[in-house]
C-alpha cells in the first residue's frame, strides 16, 4: 500500500461517506472508489461494508485506522525535524488554544519551551471554541492553533497532538454513572446540555449525528456558552452532556461522572494547526514540542 491509498482510506473511514470523502480530497468519487478497491485487493480483505444507504468500517477497516494515522503522524514529525535542523530557534510564537481539553497540552508545551528554548517567547491566548482559533490562524493573527476541526483550510497544515474519544457527562445520581460504557441509543429519552451549534462546532455536530444514527433527535434543554458551564449544569442535574475524554481528565466536580460512549465516531482527536508557508525555525521548534505530547 502507498501513502495516497492510506490518505483515501482515512478520508472514507472518517467521513463514512464516499461523496464527502471525495470532496475533502478534491477528487471525483469514481477514482476514490477505485483506490479503495485497489487497497482492499492488496490487503486481501474488505475494509468497508457499503450499500446504497450507508458505509461502515469492517473489523479489518477498524484495525487499519490507527496504523494509518500513525503513518501520517510519522511523516509530519520527520518533516518538522528536518526543516528545523541547524536553524536558529529564536523569536515570538503565538498559540491560540481552544477549550478545557487543551489545558494540559498547552501547560506542558509552555513549560518545556521555557526550559529548553530560551530564545523563544510564547504568547498564549485562550478561545472558547476551535473555529475562532482557526480563523485567527488563517488571518495571520496567531502562529499555531490547538483544537479540533472537521475541515482544514487549504493553506493550513495540521497534525494530531493527542488522540481522544467521546464520553457522556452525567450527574452521579444518574443510573449510568457507574457504568463502564453506554450506547447512544440508551440516551434517547435523556435531556442534553449542548454547546452552541455554530460553524465547525465538532461536539454539536457529533451529538446530532450520533442521535440520528441511533434513531432519535437529541432533546436540548439548555445551550451552554462553554464547557465549564456545561459541566456545571450537569452537576446541577439539568441534563447530560457529550464531551471529550480529555475534558474528563481536567474536571474534578464530585457530582459529575463521565461514561465512555460505546459508538465508534469520526475523528475527535486534538490537532495542532499552522500555516503551510510559515518556515519560522521558532515555530517548528514549538511544533516539535506539541507533537511530542503524544509520546
Amino acid at each position: 500500500m502507498n501513502v495516497d491509498e492510506l490518505r483515501a482510506f482515512l478520508a472514507v473511514a472518517e467521513e463514512l461517506h464516499f461523496g464527502r470523502a471525495a470532496a475533502r480530497l478534491h477528487v471525483a468519487q469514481p477514482p476514490l472508489s477505485r483506490t479503495i478497491k485497489q487497497l482492499e485487493r492488496k490487503l486481501g480483505t474488505t475494509l468497508f461494508d457499503r450499500n446504497t444507504r450507508s458505509v461502515r468500517l469492517t473489523p479489518s477497516g477498524q484495525a487499519l485506522v490507527g496504523p494509518a494515522r500513525d503513518v501520517f503522524s510519522a511523516l509530519r514529525r520527520a518533516e518538522v525535524a528536518v526543516s528545523a535542523a541547524g536553524d536558529s530557534e529564536t523569536g515570538v510564537v503565538r498559540i491560540a488554544f481552544a477549550g478545557v481539553s487543551t489545558h494540559q497540552v498547552i501547560a506542558q508545551v509552555a513549560r518545556t519551551v521555557r526550559a529548553t528554548k530560551p530564545g523563544i517567547t510564547l504568547h498564549l491566548s485562550s478561545q472558547n471554541f476551535a473555529q475562532p482559533a482557526m480563523k485567527r490562524l488563517e488571518a495571520g493573527d496567531t502562529d499555531i492553533a490547538l483544537g479540533r476541526w472537521d475541515v482544514i483550510p487549504p493553506r493550513i497544515e495540521s497534525e494530531v497532538v493527542m488522540p481522544d474519544s467521546l464520553v457522556v457527562a452525567v450527574p452521579t445520581t444518574h443510573p449510568a454513572a457507574r457504568s463502564a460504557g453506554i450506547a447512544m441509543s440508551e440516551l434517547s429519552h435523556e435531556s442534553f446540555v449542548s454547546l452552541p451549534a455554530h460553524e465547525g462546532a465538532v461536539l454539536s455536530e457529533r451529538l446530532d449525528r450520533l442521535a440520528l444514527a441511533s434513531g432519535f433527535t437529541a432533546s436540548i434543554v439548555q445551550v451552554a456558552p462553554d464547557t465549564e458551564t456545561a459541566i456545571a449544569l450537569v452537576s446541577a442535574e439539568v441534563g447530560c452532556h457529550l464531551t471529550f475524554a480529555s475534558v474528563a481528565r481536567n474536571v474534578t466536580d464530585p457530582n459529575v461522572s463521565f461514561v465512555r460512549l460505546q459508538e465508534m465516531v469520526p475523528d475527535v482527536d486534538m490537532r495542532a494547526a499552522w500555516r503551510r508557508d510559515d518556515a519560522s525555525p521558532a515555530l517548528r521548534a514549538v511544533l516539535r514540542e506539541c507533537l511530542a505530547y503524544r509520546a
